[in-house]
């Protein structure tokens, strides 16, 4: 308002200033009191509105400021929302994915129940035909009877002899027709059943959440035999602790070629036992492996202690794994096969924090023919269906997918999910299983998985 004053008195003084023509001897006079005052008058006004302006400018630049504040604000939010929507479509696409594949499975039923009560009918219809065709032969024979009775008083006659062989003849092959009838029918009752049986084993699964079974079922089947995951004391073991290997690398360094059950002691833990995987390259120390559908949707204390058989399918435990990595840097060595014998791989340089930190994974310098899947995973915690630290607002990954793992919004990849024979139909249980999961496409399905881990070489770290 004071600026819009002041270009209002400016512009009515310039319109009542103005110059006449003057002589050019009247230039050399002094100029006069009132044209210095108009003079000094104008230089105010400018003064003034120098300093409008100048308020002007602050005020526009505080504007400024404070207008990118609130669309930063915005941007934020907006970006805030994307994320919960992108994630709420995800999860919808899923829901309605499971409910095209249930709509199938109860059309398909349908299908087959009518197909059974059809069958069923049919049958029902021979087997009447068959009692018929019985009772008129049974009657049949027993007016034969009657007629020989009556015939074996007087002489029979060669043609009725001749007739009644060849009736016996045709009543015996009915026989043997009826009995295989029979037999078919039975068989017949019997694949019927076994297919009733199916459907119904069908139907229990669609009404029960299978993947949400948290029963904990026993790996060994001898309660007697010792657990192989115990820590080992000077007790438990003939071996001199002391001269007990660090790991298996070492252990082929002393001239072991043969791969096995082994007994180490890493630095700064008590002995346990290990399956040493021996190569003309050197000796691993095998984490995890995976080759039939053992129970891997473990508790938190049984993924920290360890479960399993050391010879088939088993998880050494996070608390041994991470000793290895207080010793120095090691590779981490990951091998799949999928359901059609092919085979793949992967290495990262890899270490874990201890049980303070939820043993957080730090992975880095990826190689291999795999898609680099565990990217997102570095710098999460581990998370168990009892213990949450995945990065997920909504929902529990461990719970959710089965198995324990470093999940990152329950992320691209779980070597330790259910055991899935053969692939999976549907995203959302192909989810549940083990997988490998590329940046687009489909999930990779997994027949067979290996973690081992090695010493790193200060090259090979790094390449």
């Amino acid at each position: 308002m004071k600026l819009l004053c002041l270009l209002l008195l400016l512009a009515s003084s310039s319109g009542r200033e103005e110059y006449p023509t003057l002589p050019s001897q009247a230039l050399t006079t002094a100029p006069s009191p009132t044209e210095a005052k108009s003079r000094f008058a104008m230089l105010d006004d400018v003064r003034l509105l120098a300093n409008g302006l100048l308020q002007l400018g602050q005020s526009l630049r505080e504007f400024v400021h404070k207008t990118k504040g609130q669309i930063n604000d915005i941007f934020q939010k907006l970006n805030i929302f994307d994320r919960s929507f992108y994630q709420l479509s995800v999860v919808t696409s899923e829901i309605k994915e499971e409910e095209e594949e249930l709509k199938k499975t109860t059309n398909f039923l349908k299908a087959n129940n009518e197909e059974i009560r059809n069958l069923s009918l049919e049958i029902n219809s021979k087997i009447n035909g068959i009692l018929q065709e019985r009772t008129q032969l049974q009657s049949k024979v027993g007016n034969l009877e009657e007629r020989l009775k009556g015939l074996s008083q007087s002489i029979i006659p060669a043609e009725q002899l001749s007739e009644i062989t060849t009736l016996k003849e045709v009543i015996e092959s009915q026989e043997k027709t009826i009995i295989n009838l029979l037999k078919a029918v039975q068989e017949q009752h019997d694949q019927l059943d076994n297919q009733k049986s199916k459907i119904k084993n069908l139907e229990d699964k669609l009404n029960y959440d299978s993947f949400q079974d948290t029963v904990d079922k026993q790996m060994g089947s001898d309660p007697a035999a010792p657990d192989m995951f115990e820590y080992l004391t000077g007790n438990t073991t003939d071996l001199d602790i002391n001269d007990l290997p660090v790991d298996c690398s070492e252990l082929f360094n002393k001239g072991e070629a043969n791969s096995g059950i082994y007994v180490i002691k890493p630095n700064q833990s008590e002995p346990f036992n290990v399956y040493c995987e021996m190569s003309s390259d050197g000796g691993s120390t095998v984490i995890q492996r995976r080759v039939d559908d053992s129970d891997f949707d473990q508790t938190w204390d049984k993924y920290e202690k360890g479960f399993g058989d050391l010879e088939k399918d088993f998880w050494l435990g996070l608390k041994k794994i991470q000793s290895f990595t207080q010793q120095g840097l090691y590779i981490l060595h990951i091998d799949v096969e999928d359901w059609k014998e092919v085979k793949h791989w992967a290495e990262y340089s890899f270490s874990l924090e201890g049980p303070s930190k939820g043993y957080t994974l730090h992975i880095s310098h990826f190689s291999g023919d795999l898609p680099d899947a565990m990217a997102n995973s570095t710098g999460m915690r581990f998370s168990t269906k009892d213990r949450n630290d995945d990065n997920h607002r909504n929902s529990n990954c461990a719970r959710s997918y089965t198995g324990g793992w470093w999940f990152n919004a329950c992320g691209e990849n779980n070597l330790n999910g259910r055991y899935l024979w053969s692939r999976a139909k549907g995203r959302s249980m192909r989810r549940k299983g083990i997988h490998w999961k590329p940046g687009t496409g489909p999930s990779y399905s997994l027949k067979m998985t290996k973690m081992t881990v090695r010493p790193a070489l200060t090259a090979e770290s790094f390449n």
